[in-house]
């Protein structure tokens, strides 16, 4: 016995009660595949792509694109295997009955029942009692009943259905008004322009690519505008993208090769044989900054200086280095070399690539001399003129990428150093009061990246908590 399964209108969310078919994708005695789209349905809010949940062949298609909306569970089409004859395709269509009858019944009766409501808000003069028209002409139940309530006269319509028959649709457009007048302030959605007659798909394309609908001919039936019209006037694409529809072209990207300068080379060979050989451990903690914005004020209006934070940072640094003198240190060989005074290299970002000037004996510095120094030496590297002196030795690093807006990085020791300390930006964060409720302060991120065959964790931490009380109580920089 030949395999014969209804292909009925399916139901979306339980406020549908109908669909139209749009467009199909198969045609009447076709064979699909499972997963293979077959049609399109559209719904008063959507549009439905409809995929085979089984390989078949499309033996009968009931309902054409654009025609009636059917209630859900309407028979749209039989489908079936080749072996099946047309005596048992028309046989099972005379004997079907909708799996969801009832839901069929409910949204023929509420469609029929809410269909003149528009036609009555387009014509002012509605008869008191519907006329009996009597006529030879094919057409459907609810498009005479309309015709008769609104006295329709049917030798001007042209009927748009199967066999020129007359549809609901065909009489609705007929009594409706040839504008409707847009109220004052108002603004009127594409869904909502009246004398267009369009798929809700080619509205909201129509929508997204600012095309006016009301001037585009329909190829659909009745005149209907569809997907098609609307891609058909959309703009090719530009040499910068595709547009909507468009395949997409890629151009070329071949590559521009730029060899590493001299010092960009000997930086990555440092750096590399830094991060193979040398045992890095990090050491991280943050330190509430707001004591250090509120003193850097004061004290560059005292000083007459315009130190930055960075200034503040390393001479903190500086003051940590000498009260930690284990950090403080080179490592040559298997030799540890410590120093007395604090000679601190600043990563700088110059046209030549990353060079690291030392501000030598930071410790001793005034903030204003500190600054003074620093200031020169970021010039000198801006300009591309350090010598070997402003680079040779330096016990300890600072790379400072806070004001680029990185909270938090790792930086990679420069030897023959043995610690380098990596500073991200200052962020504000809440915290809990005393009293239990939230406050707002200024915090600063530090990381310590360490070598482990110089310095242990606890003398590096020890140096970080030196560091951070520094930074909190920052009088002490000047003691």
């Amino acid at each position: 016995m030949a395999d014969i399964r209804p292909f009925c209108m399916p139901k979306w969310g339980i406020e549908m009660t109908e669909g139209t078919i749009a467009e199909w994708m198969v045609k009447e005695g076709e064979a699909f595949t499972k997963g293979q789209l077959l049609c399109l349905i559209e719904t008063a809010k959507i549009t439905n792509e409809v995929e085979a949940e089984y390989d078949a062949v499309a033996r009968r298609v009931l309902v054409g694109e654009g025609e009636d909306a059917q209630p859900v569970g309407a028979l749209l089409a039989v489908f079936a295997d080749a072996s099946a004859t047309d005596e048992e395709i028309q046989a099972f269509i005379d004997g079907f009955k909708p799996a969801e009858t009832k839901v069929a019944a409910q949204a023929t009766q509420a469609s029929a029942a809410a269909a003149p409501a528009p036609a009555a808000a387009a014509v002012e003069n509605k008869p008191a009692a519907p006329k009996k028209i009597v006529t030879n002409r094919p057409i459907s139940p609810e498009a005479l009943k309309l015709a008769e309530e609104y006295a329709v006269d049917l030798d001007g319509i042209d009927g748009s259905g199967r066999n020129g028959r007359i549809t609901y649709q065909d009489v609705h457009q007929a009594i409706r008004p040839a504008s409707q007048p847009a109220l004052r302030g108002v603004a009127v959605l594409p869904e909502e322009t009246g004398p267009v007659y369009a798929s809700p798909l080619a509205r909201r394309l129509a929508a997204l690519h600012g095309i006016d609908l009301s001037g585009i001919v329909g190829t659909g039936a009745r005149g209907r505008i569809g997907k098609a019209d609307v891609l058909a006037l959309v703009p090719a694409p530009s040499t910068g993208g595709a547009a909507f529809g468009q395949p997409f072209v890629a151009v070329d990207n071949s590559p521009q090769i730029v060899p590493f300068d001299r010092i960009r080379k000997v930086v990555a060979q440092r750096l590399t044989r830094a991060k193979q050989e040398l045992p890095h451990f990090y050491l991280r903690i943050s330190a509430r900054a707001d004591a250090l914005l509120e003193l850097r004020k004061t004290a560059n209006l005292v000083l007459g200086t315009r130190a930055s934070i960075n200034d503040y940072l390393v001479k903190a640094v500086a003051v940590a280095l000498v009260r930690n003198p284990d950090v403080n240190v080179q490592v040559h060989g298997e030799q540890i070399h410590r120093f007395p005074h604090a000679d601190v290299s600043i990563a700088v970002a110059s046209p030549k690539g990353l060079v690291t000037p030392i501000v030598r004996q930071a410790d001793r510095m005034r903030i204003d001399q500190l600054a003074a120094e620093t200031r020169r030496l970021i010039d000198k590297a801006t300009a591309g003129n350090l010598g070997f002196e402003d680079m040779d030795g330096g016990t300890f690093s600072v790379s400072n990428l806070g004001m680029f807006g990185i909270e938090q990085f790792d930086a990679i020791i420069n030897p023959p150093q043995a610690a380098i300390l990596a500073v991200g930006a200052v962020t504000r964060q809440p915290v809990e009061t005393a009293n239990g409720g939230v406050a707002f302060e200024s915090r600063l991120a530090l990381t310590l990246s360490v070598d482990h065959r110089a310095i242990d964790g606890a003398v590096g931490a020890r140096f970080m908590e030196t560091l951070k009380q520094l930074i909190e109580e920052p009088e002490g920089l000047f003691a």
